[in-house]
């Protein structure tokens, strides 16, 4: 059976040669002048150049489609006008628009601006064609920023969690809307030399029509973004200089929370606390990059959006969001996640050193952890216990797109520890066709002590990108000893499996039709054990219709689940599962106050969670999602989830569970700079008789006012309560928990943050 879907893949990917397209972007150059004077609006009235400042710009328009016609001329005027000087980087965008009633645009809160027509630019300051800075503004001047990777890990495209400091205003108008960016030198990383050689991008987005062009053109022909960029020169002896960012913060509680451990049971206990902590960056070179952190804080950090977890066997992956391990997050990401930094969970201080040199990067981090050591009972030897950890990254980059690089980390804690090394690489083989390898060795000692393991892991992946066809066929293999213990490894990267996973897409566009395009999909795994037991496969086609504000989906999957005695207790030889399901998605963005999402997946499911002494089953099992943004003010935006799963048995439809995920947040944007947020979040588990699981209820609040000047300067006052279901009752003279049929509160707190940035 292995063998028949290997010779599939292979005739797969022979096919997608067949299909393959050498598509070229033109060769395109822009010179950048050096202006005398920062221009404002009312250099361009009337959406024109009016002044000698406007006039000594240089000026890109004719801007291209890549969505929803590739390569046809944008159907909405866009022109840039673009200077230097040696501060700062000075961009101005003319966006017309025939219909300019009709433009989104919402007063929101930093980066919360989907939904609204935006126009953007890119710098690619190394020439490398791997990553490039990147500027987004609404026409309000409404700013959003990301470091934009290139390549198929999981850490490529736009990592959001940039944060850089940067102005920016927009202004509609009876034509269109204007949007003037002014972008710090010293904000930026670059190269130390007298004359700069960079790559540059523009984009502008059109919601309501779905339309995306960009200058110069990024056609979805050629694989790769960056290297579809123009050159970018006349940039000459500029530097940020040693720029060195100081963020000192205080921050204050008052927390009332259930202690479930207390001595003599669980009781509610009061306290304070106090703090001061602080966050440097010096920046050395041009491009090299020193953090530091002490006695950091994140009470600030959103909470995440909700994820269904219950009857999963592998671990959900939550997006990290603390600032100390934003900046160049992708000199560490691999393929395979060997740094997944929310591992890291109560750090006291740690020191961050990121930067290039020619073809080569680097970056390295030297952290702590108090978590491992923190609420254990006395006489557990890991009590008071830090685990110590230390991240080493190097890269070349070898031609164009080419790169090889080696990943180090190690955690130690107590008398254990928990070593990897990596060596990875990404070439592109043809304009549509790359291939990533990656090859991962571990060895690991428990903390209390033990026998010593090893093992290693091999990935390698050929990836196809082109208009009319798309192509990802992946091996892995892993042995059953492969531990990294600051890594993230979902299904396909688990120890003891070795597998191979191939997606494969045919994408039509039909002409003089209301449909932009519609697309068929066939997406299979297969997985055996390291001994060659099969122990996992997964088939399934799907179909998709996409229109100017509509998306619609649908997919067929049939599963085949094998549990060995590991993988449950309970199970004594390997048990084999088949199940199935179809999934409906549909997605509508028509109106400019509404938008929303709809998932619905019915079919069967493993059942994991079956009563003490039973063994899993195969259910009836249906998922509902909905995600809904509505704005029914332009200040106001209201942002709702909704998850519903369900699970029961196949014979007699007894309930196994139910789960309900309900979550509101609201934002009101005062000013640009003032917001108020709330959260309310609440999520119910509904036990059945044919499961071990017990009724759960959970509803948490949290209230938050903001003051932001910038990403690094702001003043919060939050409020943040949870109910739950839950009592306390006297057993035998000790107090004990008790699961109860209506809500109590179990913890509220108040908390104050103030911090402020100081640059030189």
């Amino acid at each position: 059976m292995r063998k028949s879907w290997l010779n599939l893949c292979l005739l797969g990917t022979a096919v997608a040669l067949l299909f393959s397209q050498s598509l070229f972007a033109a060769e395109t150059g822009l010179i950048m002048p050096l202006i005398q004077g920062e221009p404002s609006f009312a250099d361009f009235e009337n959406m024109a150049p009016s002044t000698a400042l406007a006039r000594s710009m240089a000026k890109i328009d004719n801007f291209i489609q890549r969505e929803p016609d590739d390569g046809d001329a944008a159907t909405q005027r866009t022109k840039v006008y673009i200077g230097y000087d040696q501060v700062e980087l000075h961009v101005v965008f003319l966006a017309f628009d025939s219909d300019p009633d009709q433009i989104r645009a919402n007063l929101s809160s930093r980066e919360n601006i989907d939904g609204d027509d935006t126009v953007e630019m890119s710098f690619d300051t190394f020439n490398d064609q791997r990553a490039a800075f990147s500027f987004r503004s609404t026409p309000l001047g409404i700013q959003w920023d990301a470091r934009w990777t290139e390549g198929s890990s999981r850490r490529a495209g736009f990592d959001t969690t940039l944060e850089m400091v940067w102005d920016s205003e927009g202004q509609l108008t009876d034509q269109g809307y204007m949007v003037r960016m002014a972008i710090p030198l010293r904000s930026l990383r670059f190269p130390d030399s007298s004359e700069q050689t960079w790559r540059v991008q523009f984009a502008r987005n059109i919601p309501r029509l779905s339309e995306e062009s960009f200058w110069p053109a990024y056609s979805i022909g050629v694989e790769g973004r960056l290297n579809q960029t123009a050159m970018l020169t006349g940039i000459r002896d500029v530097s940020p200089g040693n720029n060195s960012q100081i963020i000192p913060f205080i921050f204050a509680r008052e927390v009332d929370a259930l202690d479930p451990g207390a001595t003599g049971g669980p009781k509610f206990d009061q306290s304070s606390e106090q703090d001061l902590g602080i966050d440097a960056k010096f920046i050395f070179n041009d491009s090299m990059v020193l953090d530091i952190t002490l006695n950091p804080d994140f009470s600030q950090v959103e909470s995440d959006e909700p994820q269904v977890t219950l009857n999963e066997r592998f671990e959900v992956q939550f997006p990290e969001r603390r600032p100390f391990f934003v900046e160049n997050a992708d000199f560490f990401a691999t393929d395979s996640t060997l740094v997944f930094t929310r591992r890291i969970i109560d750090p006291e201080g740690g020191a961050r050193f990121t930067g290039r040199a020619g073809n080569y990067g680097f970056g390295s981090i030297l952290i702590n952890d108090e978590a491992p050591g923190l609420n254990r009972a006395e006489g557990d030897p890991l009590k008071g216990e830090k685990a110590n950890i230390a991240i080493l990254r190097g890269f070349m980059d070898i031609s164009d797109q080419d790169r090889i690089g080696v990943l180090l980390t190690n955690r130690d804690l107590a008398d254990g520890y928990n070593r990897v090394a990596s060596v990875d690489g990404r070439f592109k083989l043809t304009d549509n066709w790359t291939t990533q390898v990656q090859l991962v060795g571990t060895e690991s000692e428990p903390a209390n002590g033990g026998a010593t393991t090893t093992g290693y892991q091999r990935n390698i992946q050929v990836n196809h990108a082109g208009r009319m066809f798309t192509n990802h066929t992946h091996f892995i293999e892993t042995t059953s000893d492969f531990r990294t213990e600051l890594g993230f490894q979902s299904r396909f990267f688990r120890s003891d499996s070795s597998g191979l996973h191939q997606r494969v897409n045919f994408n039509f566009y039909p002409e003089n039709s209301s449909i932009n395009r519609w697309n068929a999909n066939l997406f299979g795994v297969y997985i055996d054990d390291i001994g060659g037991d099969k122990i996992y496969t997964q088939l399934g086609p799907g179909f998709g219709l996409n229109f100017d504000t509509n998306i619609f989906s649908v997919s067929y999957t049939d599963y085949s689940e094998t549990l060995r005695p590991k993988d449950f207790a309970g199970i004594i030889t390997n048990r084999v599962y088949k199940y199935d399901d179809v999934q409906f998605n549909y997605s509508n963005n028509s109106l400019n106050t509404l938008s929303f999402d709809f998932s619905y997946r019915k079919g069967t499911a493993l059942n994991l969670v079956p009563p003490a002494g039973t063994l899993p089953s195969i259910a009836d099992s249906s998922r509902t999602s909905f995600d809904m943004l509505w704005r029914p003010i332009d200040r106001l935006r209201i942002s709702n989830t909704y998850f519903h799963t369900e699970l029961e048995t196949k014979s007699g439809g007894t309930d196994i569970f139910s789960n309900d995920i309900i979550r509101s947040n609201w934002n009101y944007q005062f000013t640009k700079e003032w917001s108020l947020r709330f959260i309310a979040q609440y999520d119910e588990t509904d036990a059945g008789p044919a499961s071990r699981l017990s009724d759960d209820e959970n509803l948490n609040f949290d209230l938050l006012l903001r003051y932001v000047i910038n990403p690094w300067s702001a003043f919060y006052v939050g409020y943040n309560s949870n109910q739950s279901n839950f009592d306390i009752v006297e057993m035998e003279g000790e107090r004990e928990l008790v699961v109860a049929n209506d809500l109590r509160k179990d913890g509220d707190q108040i908390f104050m943050k103030f911090s402020y940035l100081f640059q030189r």
